[in-house]
């Protein structure tokens, strides 16, 4: 396991892929190809060589393909309902969790997150805002303008010590508060989370143009993987 020696004792990766994908309209989205592989079986294939096991959270009813080389677990009504039984249904003492739709995940990312986890306990990937950014009205008419300085958009992997995310799990539920990832779950208790800087194309596939995009990328992206051209 490449990257084992950052971290002491075991690191589990955690897809939460139970979601239906509606926006995307081609059925369950994490079954859905690019390139020949599904959006999981990309994911699972990047994480696999730097951790000890790989869990998945499905829906109700459906089972792993063959070839994806993961353990399966039911997966809840909500990501966040997800990953709790992810990370119960684990004994790591580290984890990455990520998002199945994010298929484009380079091994220095996950290195470099590893060394973040160990150092602080909490590290998502995420990348420095470049688009302008304004608010809108009611109308969807432009609005005051809002400065990009100091704000990062946030992508997954995120590495934890499973018992700290744990425990903001557990605190979440009993708040009946709802987060987006789970590194915001960590921040709202005063966790300190270290920011990676991640990759455009860590982008998640969530629309039909993101699928068009993953599309025209996945030849470029596995010639590179396959040949050894260095990082992609």
């Amino acid at each position: 396991m490449s990257g084992a020696c950052l971290l002491s004792g075991t690191t589990a990766a955690l897809i939460p892929a139970a979601g239906s994908g509606t926006r995307l309209g081609l059925g369950h989205k994490a079954f859905v190809t690019v390139g020949g592989l599904s959006l999981l079986a990309r994911s699972v294939a990047a994480l696999a060589p730097h951790v000890d096991e790989v869990l998945v959270a499905l829906p109700d009813g459906l089972e792993l393909p063959l070839g994806i080389k993961a353990r399966a677990i039911v997966g809840g009504q909500t990501r966040q309902d997800s990953v709790r039984r992810l990370l119960r249904a684990t004994v790591a003492d580290t984890v990455l969790v990520h998002d199945a739709a994010r298929p484009f995940l380079s091994a220095d990312i996950v290195l470099t997150l590893l060394e973040a986890v160990a150092e602080t306990g909490a590290a998502t990937v995420a990348l420095p805002v470049a688009d302008t950014l304004v608010g809108a009205d009611a109308g969807e008419m432009w609005g005051a303008a809002v400065s990009r300085e100091g704000l990062w958009s946030v992508q997954t992997p995120q590495g934890f010590r499973r018992e700290r995310l744990l425990r903001a799990h557990a605190q979440a539920a009993a708040d009946g508060h709802v987060a987006t990832d789970d590194a915001g779950l960590i921040a709202r208790q005063g966790g300190a989370v270290r920011l990676v800087r991640g990759d455009t194309r860590l982008f998640k596939v969530t629309t039909p143009g993101d699928l068009a995009l993953a599309q025209a990328l996945a030849p470029v992206w596995d010639a590179q993987m396959s040949g050894g051209g260095g990082p992609v």
